[in-house]
């Protein structure tokens, strides 16, 4: 360990819709750039943001599935904060469920002043653009978060890529990152627990196919090209009495009710029903002239848990007819952590045992 580098962080920990998010307050870490964008190219290179981001993700004081943020200032006036997302294989462009998280944060820091009553928008400048956390309150508490993402739209449809279990053909879909979009029943799977260790093997090879394909290049960010995750996709059956149930106050009301898993970067699985995926399932689903504009779909996770999503405005974006997202959810705090490094330690900074 470098002797410039940290003995100790401190954290505080939220998840969403079960998803964690680790954030590490503003200044914590080093991080150099005239905007986020520019801070994540640059802390991809940097060996100090690095440690910290595996010191924080890794066992044993993370674990492979780890998600979290380094808080950094905005790009400008603007915004109210900024954020570099981090995981176990290094840094994304977008990050649905850690924008909720810090919406949520913002305010019981105390960031960004309570309400009694109505909505206070968190405004935070992310690698991909300016997104918004609208925070809700009634009688002075946090009800939901409405996560504002920036224009989503779909890349190209019809692409066939190989798999362990045969030719599939995917979508795929902007939401911040580029999505593989894949129907779970089409390769003989369903998003449940028992079939995770499949759904993980094969989004892992989609990925990876798609990428050496270059199938997913961006029209004007080089940054933004590539698959970060391949999403598998299911209907929920109306009659299906559970998943009907309310999640978190948010009821299982809407045009459109599906379930999804998320297997991004190198075969993380998303607990939540992911955010910024949500987002690109929103313009995915409206192109295919399954969700009419203002429609709400409901969006539950392989663990249960539940997002309502609709497009609230139709726009241009990089040549492509786009629609702006709002993807509602929640988030709850764990706890706070002051992490430490033994200097006699020898695994430092952690390990992964996937």
């Amino acid at each position: 360990m470098a002797p410039e580098m940290s003995f100790s962080f401190e954290t505080v920990d939220y998840h969403t819709g079960g998803e964690p998010f680790r954030i590490v307050a503003h200044g914590a870490v080093r991080l150099e750039g005239a905007t986020v964008a520019d801070k994540r190219v640059r802390g991809i290179a940097s060996p100090e943001v690095q440690y910290a981001r595996a010191l924080l993700c890794s066992e044993p004081r993370g674990h492979a599935d780890m998600y979290g943020g380094f808080v950094t200032e905005p790009d400008d006036d603007g915004a109210d904060l900024g954020v570099l997302f981090w995981h176990k294989d290094g840094f994304s462009t977008a990050c649905g469920h850690g924008t909720i998280a810090l919406g949520v944060w913002a305010v019981e820091s105390g960031l960004v002043p309570r309400l009694e009553q109505g909505t206070r928008d968190v405004r935070i400048d992310v690698p991909s653009g300016r997104v918004t956390a609208r925070v809700a309150f009634e009688a002075g508490e946090i009800t939901h978060v409405s996560f504002v993402n920036v224009p989503s739209w779909v890349h190209s449809t019809g692409v066939d890529v190989e798999t362990d279990r045969g030719r599939v053909t995917c979508d795929i879909v902007f939401g911040g990152a580029m999505y593989a979009v894949v129907s779970a029943a089409d390769l003989g799977l369903a998003v449940r627990p028992a079939d995770l260790p499949d759904l993980i093997r094969t989004g892992r090879r989609i990925r990876d196919g798609l990428n050496a394909a270059r199938a997913a290049e961006h029209p004007s960010d080089p940054r933004l090209s590539g698959v970060y995750a391949t999403m598998f996709t299911e209907d929920v059956d109306p009659d299906d009495a559970t998943a009907s149930q309310a999640f978190e106050g948010l009821s299982a009301e809407g045009a459109l009710h599906q379930r999804n898993v998320v297997v991004f970067s190198d075969g993380e699985v998303d607990r939540s029903p992911c955010g910024s995926g949500t987002a690109a399932r929103v313009a995915h689903l409206t192109s295919q002239g399954r969700l009419a504009d203002g429609e709400v779909l409901v969006h539950d996770s392989i663990v249960g848990s539940r997002f309502r999503a609709r497009a609230i405005a139709r726009v241009q974006a990089d040549g492509h007819d786009a629609l702006v997202p709002e993807v509602v959810g929640t988030a709850h705090k764990l706890g706070d952590s002051r992490f430490v490094v033994d200097p006699r330690d020898s695994l430092v900074p952690g390990f992964i045992l996937r």
